[in-house]
Order: C-alpha cells, then structure tokens, then sequence
C-alpha cells in the first residue's frame, strides 16, 4: 500500500510558470520604449503650452500717457473718453492677419503698476507709453516707472523668451512744430522722449555707481538697488542702443478723442497705422 502511494506522487507532472522568464535585453527595450513615449507626451505637452503663451501685448506707462485711448481705437474703432484707473482693462485685438492679440493695460499709479509682471509670462511685446507732450516737465517720474520695467525684465529668468519692447512717444501731434525743422511730429516726439529718458535714466545710473539712493529722483519709497541699467559701453552714459536687456524700439503715435478710426480725415488716419503693422509683424 505504501509503495502504490509513492509511486503515485513520482508520477506527479512539474508545474510550469504562466509567464515566461523574460530576458534583460527585452527590460532594456521596454524600458526605453517607455521612456520615450513618456518624453513625446511631455514635449507634446509643453509645445501646446507654449503655443498658448506669448500672446498679450502690454501696456504700461505713468498715468495719464493715454493707453487706455489706444486701447479703445485699436479694439472698438473709436478713441473714447477716459479716465485715471485702478482696474486693469484687457480686450482682444484682431489683425488684418487674421491673428489675434490679447491687448492689457495695466495702470499707470504707483501702488498698481507692478502688476505688469504678472502677465510677463503670457506677454508677445511690452508697451511703454509716454505723453510726448509733457515729459519734459516729467521726466524724472517717467524714468523711474520706466526703470522699473527695465528692471524686471533684465530680472526673468534665461529659460523665459524676452518681449519685444517698445516705447511709444505718444500725443506727437500736440508737439508744435519748429519752422527751421524738416522733421516730422512723429520723429520729433520720438527724439525728444528718447533724449530725455536716457538723461534721467543716466542721472539714475550715476546715482546708484557712486552709491546713493535715487528716491529722490521721482521714485516714491522705492529702494536704490533696482538694476537693469547695464550698458554695454564700460563707463559711458546709458543708451538704449546699448541696453544690455535687448532691443528698444520707438514709434510716434497719436488718437483723437471722440473720433473713429479716420480721425479728421486728413489722410494720416489715427496715428496708429505704424503701430498696426508692427503689431502684424510680430504676431
């Protein structure tokens, strides 16, 4: 009886494993197989991303400066009345190329104008706006608002695309013309907003070299370590062809309140057309 039992359990079949032994070299290929369609996913992912971003314009400037006119002529083809706010305005712009531009303004007053770094992140060009007409009485205050922005830019990351900037030398058409100057207002506000603000700029530059504060040189309570003046002529005065934070670009602009888009009909529509092509040029 005892051996009928032995014999039995030797006649037992081996179990086999279900899942076959795998090799190293098959891990390997599974392994990067995996990891590649892991890196397509995320590159698919940050191209959507990025596609999404670089597509509001800016505008900033001191109170006063008229972004919130150029805004309503671009946006609703009529230049509108405005007021001093607190509140940022955003609206869509659409191109004659089809594209569109997502157009913020963001206040001009001391205690809101920062805001603008908020939205650097998603920003195509950053707009500084100067009354043309009036910064030589100024100067000082439009300088140090402007340093501000130049400040933070040069602050961004190197992973983060700079924005265009421009300045806009705006209400060029309240500038009376001189009878001896074959310039034309636009070239005119253009020089006189890019003299004085590299003057003031310098003046903000030398103050901080030689160690002193520049609250007194129209800031309101602001620190004296605020960068993004560096040229790159060692020792010469501040220039904005020498900016080390990139390209400046200027153009002369103008709106008449309470007018559409043709202005007085004196062919020079609203003295934004330069300013639209270059909007088209970029987005």
């Amino acid at each position: 009886m005892e051996n009928s039992e032995v014999h039995v359990q030797d006649q037992t079949p081996e179990v086999s494993p279900v899942i076959p032994a795998i090799s190293p070299q098959t891990l390997t290929l599974a392994s990067l197989s995996v990891a590649v369609l892991c890196l397509a996913v995320f590159v698919t992912l940050y191209w959507r991303k990025s596609a999404s971003r670089g597509n509001a314009l800016l505008l900033v400037g001191p109170p006063d400066g008229g972004k919130t006119a150029i805004l309503s002529t671009l946006v609703y083809k009529e230049t509108l009345p405005t007021h001093t706010s607190l509140q940022i305005n955003s609206s869509v712009l659409s191109l004659s190329s089809s594209k569109k531009l997502q157009i913020v303004d963001i206040p001009g007053h001391p205690r809101v104008r920062d805001q603008f770094q908020e939205h650097l992140q998603d920003a195509k060009a950053l707009i500084f706006v100067v009354d043309a007409s009036t910064v030589s009485r100024n100067g000082a205050a439009v300088a140090e608002h402007l340093h501000h922005v130049l400040h933070a830019l040069t602050s961004l990351p190197p992973s983060q695309t700079l924005p265009r900037l421009m300045i806009l030398a705006h209400k060029s058409d309240l500038l009376k013309a001189s009878a001896s100057s074959a310039t034309t207002p636009s070239v005119q506000a253009i020089n006189r907003v890019k003299t004085i603000l590299e003057r003031e700029l310098e003046r903000r530059r030398a103050s901080q070299a030689g160690g002193v504060g520049v609250e007194g040189l129209g800031a309101e309570g602001e620190g004296s370590d605020l960068g993004g003046l560096e040229c790159s002529s060692s020792g010469g005065a501040f220039r904005f062809a020498e900016w080390e934070g990139g390209d400046v670009e200027f153009l002369g602009t103008f709106v008449k309140v309470g007018t559409g888009t043709d202005g007085e009909k004196t062919g020079d529509g609203d003295g934004l057309e330069a300013f639209r092509e270059w909007m088209n040029e970029i987005s």
